[in-house]
C-alpha cells in the first residue's frame, strides 16, 4: 500500500493564523489518515525562540506518539557561492539533526541563482561545475551518519528535468538522491509527466502539489499568480483542482517500482486546513485507483 504524509510546511499559513502549533501538525496528519509527516527545518525554529534540536525532537515525539513515522527532513541550501565552505559546514549540521532525530532522508536545495559580482556566463552547467562537489561531500558525510541526501527540481535555476539529471551525473554518488515534485517543473514551463518519467529511476521521495496555468498573452489575473520562467501564469492550488497532470505523474511513479512517500505539499492561498484536508481526500482516492 502506497503511503502518504503532509509536509509541515503545508500548515504554514494556519500556523502564522495561531490556528494550528507544530505540535498538534502530528494529529492532524493522523487525523487525515497519514502514515507519516516530513519536517521542513529551518536555522532556527519556527517559533523564532527554541532550541531547533529541543523544537524537533518535541514533534518527533509527538509524531512517535501518533503511530507516525518521519520519512524525510527537508530543508534549505545554497551551493552556488564565491566561499562554500561556510554553506558546506552549515548543511552538515543539518545531516547532524537528522540523524540525532532519527531521519534517514535528508533534502537540501542545490542553488537559488548567481550571486552578486558573478562575471562569468551564466549557464546552468557552471552552477553544476561549482555545486557538485560540495554536494558529493555533503552526501559522503551524511552516509557516514546513516542519512541519506537528496534534492528536488526547485529553484528555476536546477528546476529543469535535464539540468537535475546533468547534476546527478556530476555528483555520482550512490547516497545523492532525488526528491520528486511533481509540479515544479510547470514553474519552467516543463511537462510535468514528460519530465518526472525522465527521472524515475532516482527517485527517493515524492512531494505531489497541484497548480492552475494560464497563458502569459492574457492579463494578469491578479493577487495569488506567479510568471513561469517563460512568462506564463501559475497559482498553486488544491491538489486535484489544478492543471498539474498528479495522477499521471503518480501512475508512471508507481509504475516504476517506487513504493515510498507521497507527500502533500500545498501552497495555495485558499484557506489552510480546509485546502489541506481536501487535497488529502483527493490524493487517497487516487492512490487506492491507481493501486486497484
Amino acid at each position: 500500500m502506497m503511503k502518504t504524509c503532509i509536509s509541515t510546511y503545508s500548515f504554514w499559513q494556519a500556523f502564522c493564523a495561531g490556528r494550528i502549533s507544530y505540535l498538534e501538525m502530528p494529529g492532524k496528519c493522523k487525523a487525515l489518515g497519514c502514515s507519516g509527516i516530513e519536517f521542513v527545518v529551518d536555522d532556527v525554529a519556527p517559533d523564532k525562540t527554541s532550541d531547533s534540536e529541543a523544537f524537533w525532537t518535541a514533534v518527533k515525539e509527538e509524531a512517535e506518539k501518533q503511530g507516525l513515522e518521519t520519512p524525510i527532513y527537508t530543508t534549505g541550501a545554497n551551493f552556488f557561492q564565491k566561499d562554500l565552505r561556510p554553506e558546506i559546514e552549515r548543511v552538515k549540521k543539518h545531516v547532524d539533526l537528522a540523524s540525532k532525530l532519527g531521519i534517514k532522508l535528508m533534502r537540501h536545495d542545490i542553488a537559488y541563482g548567481f550571486y552578486p559580482g558573478y562575471e562569468g556566463v551564466q549557464t546552468y552547467e557552471a552552477v553544476i561545475e561549482v555545486a557538485a562537489p560540495a554536494i558529493r561531500e555533503v552526501a559522503e558525510y551524511a552516509a557516514s551518519k546513516g542519512v541519506t541526501t537528496c534534492s528536488e527540481n526547485h529553484g528555476r535555476l536546477m528546476q529543469d528535468s535535464d539540468r537535475m539529471l546533468a547534476m546527478f551525473a556530476a555528483v555520482d554518488h550512490p547516497n545523492y538522491r532525488y526528491l520528486c515534485d511533481i509540479g515544479n517543473f510547470g514553474g519552467v514551463d516543463e511537462n510535468c509527466a514528460i519530465a518526472v518519467s525522465k527521472l524515475l529511476p532516482l527517485v527517493s521521495h515524492v512531494h505531489v502539489k497541484d497548480a492552475f496555468w494560464r497563458d502569459g498573452m492574457y492579463p494578469n489575473p491578479g493577487r495569488g499568480w506567479g510568471r513561469t520562467r517563460a512568462g506564463n501564469y501559475r497559482r498553486a492550488t488544491i491538489l486535484g483542482h489544478g492543471d498539474v497532470p498528479v495522477k499521471q505523474c503518480i501512475q508512471a511513479i508507481h509504475d516504476s517500482g517506487y513504493r515510498g512517500y507521497y507527500s502533500l505539499e500545498f501552497e495555495g492561498i485558499e484557506d489552510n486546513l480546509m485546502a489541506i484536508e481536501i487535497s488529502m481526500e483527493n490524493l487517497h482516492r487516487m492512490l487506492k485507483e491507481i493501486e486497484g
